[in-house]
């Protein structure tokens, strides 16, 4: 018999064009279902969609900016007492590399400038005492490649 894989939920952390859906997409998308309010559109779907992944025990990713630890914690308490284990991943970037990528999108998937600049200054790198059990940084490598590295102690606030 195969073991069940262990439950896992993963928040990413990080402002717009910082590469949060091109890593869903290369890491998590064959195995994790995601979560995120630029699909869905309101709260009210958003929670749909987490309670039942929490009741099926089905593994997922919350792919939102989610800069602020009051963000974060909606995610994970509920995926606490479900049984999840919590992962953070902090998408590192500065704004000029994040601008230069969100110009390159089209049509309403653009966030206006200072939509973006707005989420970097009040962007908080995720701790540890929020509950997560790992976290992550994610670089976007010269390449376009992502590098991750797994932090030793939680990212400083930024």
């Amino acid at each position: 018999m195969v073991p069940n894989p262990p439950m896992e939920a993963v928040i990413f952390v990080g402002i717009q064009g910082s590469g949060k859906t091109s890593f869903y997409r290369d890491r998590f998308f064959d195995s994790h279902v995601r979560i995120s309010l630029d699909m869905l559109r309101t709260r009210q779907r958003e929670q749909l969609l987490l309670e039942a992944c929490l009741q099926g025990k089905q593994s997922f990713v919350i792919d939102n900016t989610n800069p602020l630890p009051s963000d974060r914690s909606r995610y994970i308490g509920p995926a606490r007492a479900s049984g999840f284990r919590v992962a953070a991943y902090f998408f590192e970037t500065t704004l000029q590399d994040a601008i230069r990528r969100n110009n390159q999108r089209v049509g309403k998937h653009r966030i206006p400038v200072p939509g973006v600049a707005s989420t970097f200054r009040k962007l908080l790198g995720p701790k540890l005492e929020e509950g997560f059990d790992e976290i992550y940084t994610v670089r976007i490598s010269p390449e376009n490649g992502f590098v991750v590295e797994r932090e030793s102690s939680p990212p400083a606030e930024r």
